[in-house]
This record gives structure tokens, sequence and C-alpha cells, in this order.
């Protein structure tokens, strides 16, 4: 029995983080539907919401910007823009660092759509349980950040 406050050893890190891959993919495909179910409502998809949180926790992006930002592909986040702009929830404005790569800003309306959705995302999170505190919340976004960072080399594009 090992040290809850030790390191693990390779092997035993490594089989403790396939744990983790194992409740990510089934998570992320559930909370995926229940935003695609809400989607009516809303009438953003799971791609176009990444995106309009995004913007509105950094301001105005690029697109290529919006993609490293997510992992996403520049066309993939090209058509998230494009959706969300035709139901004018963001508009592209110049962007003074790069003449030709706009930056991509929320409308007002785009705003109040992304702010209601997240409100919405944190009743339903209140919901959690298992009595967690800070420290498990910042030791889970601790992993994950160090899986993702192991992966920061694979291109999306």
């Amino acid at each position: 029995m090992t040290d809850a406050a030790e390191p693990l050893a390779p092997d035993d890190l490594a089989a403790r983080l396939t744990e983790v891959f194992d409740l990510v993919g089934p998570l992320y495909r559930r909370v995926h539907r229940k935003v695609e179910l809400a989607a009516p409502l809303d009438g953003l998809s799971v791609g176009t919401r990444a995106v309009m949180v995004l913007l509105r926790e950094h301001g105005p992006m690029t697109v290529p910007q919006l993609g490293r930002a997510q992992s996403l592909s520049r066309q993939f986040v090209q058509r998230m823009v494009n959706d969300a702009a035709s139901h004018g929830l963001v508009e592209s404005i110049p962007n003074p660092a790069h003449q030709r790569s706009s930056l991509i800003r929320l409308t007002a309306a785009g705003t109040a759509a992304v702010t209601a959705v997240v409100d919405r995302e944190q009743i339903l999170l209140r919901q959690v349980g298992g009595h967690l505190t800070d420290a498990d919340v910042t030791a889970c976004v601790h992993v994950l950040t160090r899986m993702l960072e192991l992966f920061d080399d694979v291109d999306v594009d």
C-alpha cells in the first residue's frame, strides 16, 4: 500500500490515469448529448457553445486562436463561427494585429445567449453530490491539465 501523499510509480500512475480516461469519455459524450437536447431551446450546438464561452471568457479572438484553445480544427471552428454569425450571435471585427485574420466577438445577443446557457448549466452542476471540496476540484483540474499537456503535440488540423 502506498502513501496517498506520495507520487505514484509510473506503472501505477498509468493504471490510475486509465481510470480517468475511462470516465472522461462517457462524461464528455453525456454532456454533449445533454447540450444537444437543450439546443432547440438555445439554438446552440456544442461546438458553437464552446466558441461562444471562449469569447465570453477571453474577449475577441481569431478563428485560429479559438481552434488552438479548444484543440479543434480551424475549419470546424470556422463553421461554428459562421453558424453563430448567421444567428447574429457573433460578428467579425478588424484585427489591428493582423489584417487578414479578423477578430470574432460576441454580439449583445450572443452574450445574452451564452450567459443563459452557462447559467442553466451552473444550476445543473449544483446538483453534483459527493461532498466535493475545493481541494478535490483543484486536484481534478490539476490531473486533467497534466494529461492534456501530454498530448500538446497532437495536431488537430
